[in-house]
């Protein structure tokens, strides 16, 4: 028996049977390992385009009733304000209130603040505590009543038709008039009984007014529950009169 050819065939035998390849120690990780990484630039993607173009806003509150409900994603159109555009009467926004509606929050934890931010970007996650969704109801240089004999506010003396308003609601039981200031926003909820908005922070600094420049977008779209896909009842309808 030749052993020396029986050596030479086996170490020549061919990749096909196996033999010389390297094997991982556990199979399908490069799948895995690709699927990890998919995954993890689809999350980088949609940061992104949460934090320019849309975000989702999960409504945590009855005070938007009956436009948008507890529970409610909804799509904030981030460019609607971008390129100069400014906010118009009607249109149902999502803010920063910190310094206008809640006190600047004190440092808290980063780590906790970043992840709870990402969430909240994706619409994983209840908004921040200083973040509000209200419906535009002066603009600067408006001045706002209320409310006229026939229990309507009245914006710049003309009577305001708010079909969005929560059934049995009047306007506001809240008398009062004010001339809002250039480069702000007075807001109120849809719910009127149900909402805290910039009649209740009248007497504080600022007057319940709402800096423009802390305005994170325009509520456009319901985007869940599927069962109410659509555009935000209300939203850019002409009612009341725009500057």
């Amino acid at each position: 028996m030749d052993t020396e050819a029986e050596l030479t065939q086996r170490g020549h035998s061919s990749p096909e049977q196996g033999e010389g390849r390297p094997r991982s120690a556990f199979p399908g990780s490069g799948s895995w390992r690709r699927a990890g990484l998919i995954g993890v630039l689809c999350a980088v993607f949609l940061l992104l385009l949460a934090n320019f173009v849309v975000q989702p806003f999960q409504i945590p509150s009855r005070s938007m009733e009956p436009t948008l409900q507890v529970g409610d994603r909804v799509l904030v159109n981030k460019l609607a304000y971008r390129f100069g555009a400014e906010p118009r009467r009607g249109d149902v926004v999502v803010f920063d209130g910190a310094g206008s509606f809640v006190r600047e929050p004190a440092g808290g934890n980063p780590v906790g603040d970043a992840v709870h931010g990402a969430l909240s970007a994706l619409g994983l996650a209840e908004p921040s505590d200083t973040d509000f969704v209200k419906r535009v109801v002066g603009v600067g240089g408006d001045d706002v009543v209320c409310c006229d004999q026939g229990g309507r506010i009245q914006v710049n003396g003309v009577p305001v038709e708010e079909p969005y308003l929560y059934a049995g609601d009047s306007a506001s039981k809240v008398p009062f008039r004010i001339v809002v200031p250039l480069g702000t926003l007075w807001v109120m909820g849809d719910h009127r009984s149900q909402s805290r908005d910039s009649r209740d922070h009248l007497g504080e600094p600022g007057g319940g007014m709402v800096p423009v420049e802390k305005v994170i977008g325009r509520a456009d779209w319901i985007g869940w529950p599927v069962t109410r896909w659509g555009a935000v009842p209300g939203a850019r309808t002409g009612d009341g009169p725009h500057g």
